[in-house]
């Protein structure tokens, strides 16, 4: 990341994945590109951070993945959030509104 890109939170990473992935199947580079976008430029995730994230999802059973060609006819691995990882979104979504709530609370005192 450089300078003016925000570090994210441990765990945060998964969170952004499981719900990239609930719109379709998507390869690593699509993540990448998909969570730049997205963040306005504020985040950036290098490959170093985003496969040992997919392998540990995929170990979890929260994602699936299977070869096939990306849009420039490029061998790639597609991943694919899981029944599992649908419900785990849903827990770690919970959560994260939850830590949310309660750092608005702690900013906002005197």
């Amino acid at each position: 990341m450089g300078k003016n890109k925000t570090d994210l939170l441990a765990g945060t990473l998964d969170l952004i994945v499981l719900k990239l992935l609930q719109s379709g199947p998507a390869n690593g580079w699509d993540i990448t590109q998909r969570i730049h976008v997205l963040s306005r430029d504020i985040l950036s995730i290098n490959y170093g951070s985003l496969y040992p994230a997919l392998h540990r999802l995929e170990a979890r059973g929260w994602i699936s993945s299977e070869w096939g060609a990306s849009e420039n006819n490029r061998r790639a691995k597609f991943y694919t959030l899981t029944a599992a990882g649908r419900r785990q979104l849903a827990a770690e979504r919970q959560t994260w509104e939850r830590f949310s709530t309660a750092l608005e609370l702690i900013l906002q005192t005197r």
